[in-house]
């Protein structure tokens, strides 16, 4: 799994392309204040333990999110960080879980719409922890 955090003090989606057909359509824009980003690209070897993956991956979101000072992290599917990719399937069971654990954690959490290429506004200061990349 590939991970780039990036601290936001702005962030915000508005749906443009769907790009998968299982997924339900969305149109709805979002916008966030004080929030970690998760770009995340689970990769074909990542299917092999969901668990572990999955556990990597929130406690990384939580220490970044607490260096950062905030409790909201959003997890978006970014398919750009690496030549392997897992199944589309296989990626948002590993999403729904990461957040429920964020969640039971007391952070608060949202997914931006899988399946969908999105116009995103992104508002970062320019900070070292703010921008964080890890190879999980």
């Amino acid at each position: 799994m590939k991970l780039l955090m990036i601290y936001c003090t702005k962030f915000a989606y508005k749906p443009a392309v769907k790009n998968l057909d299982f997924v339900k359509n969305i149109s709805e824009e979002k916008t966030f204040e004080n929030v970690l980003v998760a770009f995340i690209q689970a990769e074909e070897k990542d299917e092999d333990n969901l668990t572990s993956i999955e556990k990597k991956l929130v406690k990384n979101l939580k220490w970044a999110a607490k260096k950062n000072e905030t409790n909201t992290v959003i997890l978006h599917s970014f398919a750009h960080l690496s030549e392997s990719k897992a199944k589309p399937e296989f990626t948002k069971e590993l999403f729904d879980q990461a957040e429920a654990r964020l969640q039971n954690a007391n952070y608060e959490t949202a997914q931006t719409p899988f399946g969908y290429f999105l116009d995103l506004d992104v508002k970062a200061p320019g900070y070292s922890l703010a921008r964080i990349f890890k190879d999980l």
